[in-house]
């Protein structure tokens, strides 16, 4: 399922369950700078597009545009292998949370370069999502479809980043990206939750109940919070979300 397909069935509520997080938000607009004209790839509901410079959301899918705010960038139809935009007419490409949904990643990040001196990238680890406690304890279906994807590093390596900035998740976080909820699992038991993960959404639903009905035992038995006490103290956990800053 490519990423318009999967966003038009599962994005329903997707933007009240991903909602922007100032201190992420305050890293993107580090990374952008000085940039005044902004190309947001992939954009979905504008979570972090900045609202201080001109900007234009490139985003396939209907019900994510649909979603984006009053007042919010102006949104055209489009996928990241195929840019209706001219070469080097934008001062920055971002792109956040969105490559590894793309169907030809190398061709995006392509379009990116063409379209911007400055692309900055918003990614994760593919590998330490598959070693997440949720994955690696009650739905490890997940762990096949994240190794599909690419990684932080492939993305770095392939826009030639001059840096790398690894984001952690506070635990109070307010943007439910999938492991956004490390902290706080009983979080994973409400469907809305679920539902704005992509990773449990393109998971087996069988899978997905298996797991989330071992999940609310270890947390009704408190076996989670026993096997987890090492986690229950800390404000801050690196997920594998990496910002991606590239210049030519």
């Amino acid at each position: 399922m490519s990423g318009r397909d999967l966003y038009d069935d599962i994005g329903t509520g997707y933007s009240s369950g991903r909602r922007t997080d100032p201190r992420w938000m305050a890293e993107v607009l580090a990374a952008l700078g000085g940039a005044l004209r902004i190309a947001d790839v992939g954009a979905g509901t504008g979570s972090y597009e900045p609202r201080d410079r001109t900007a234009l959301a490139l985003e396939p899918s209907v019900e994510m545009i649909r979603q984006r705010p009053p007042g919010a960038s102006p949104a055209v139809r489009a996928v990241a292998e195929a840019l209706p935009v001219r070469d080097d007419s934008v001062d920055a490409a971002l792109a956040v949370l969105t490559v590894h949904h793309w169907t030809d990643w190398r061709a995006g990040l392509a379009e990116l370069r063409r379209i911007a001196p400055l692309r900055v990238v918003l990614a994760y680890d593919t590998r330490r999502h598959t070693e997440f406690w949720f994955v690696r304890e009650y739905v490890p279906e997940i762990a096949a479809l994240e190794l599909t994807r690419p990684s932080a590093d492939d993305i770095a390596h392939e826009l030639g980043a001059g840096t790398v900035t690894p984001l952690p998740v506070p635990w109070d976080f307010t943007d439910g990206v999938f492991p956004a909820y490390w902290r706080r699992p009983a979080a994973y038991l409400d469907p809305g939750v679920r539902r704005a993960c992509s990773a449990l959404a393109q998971t087996d639903p069988g899978a997905v109940e298996r797991g989330i009905g071992r999940l609310r035992a270890d947390l009704h038995s408190g076996r989670w919070h026993e096997r987890h006490r090492d986690l229950l103290g800390l404000d801050e956990w690196d997920a594998g979300f990496r910002l991606i800053v590239s210049r030519r």
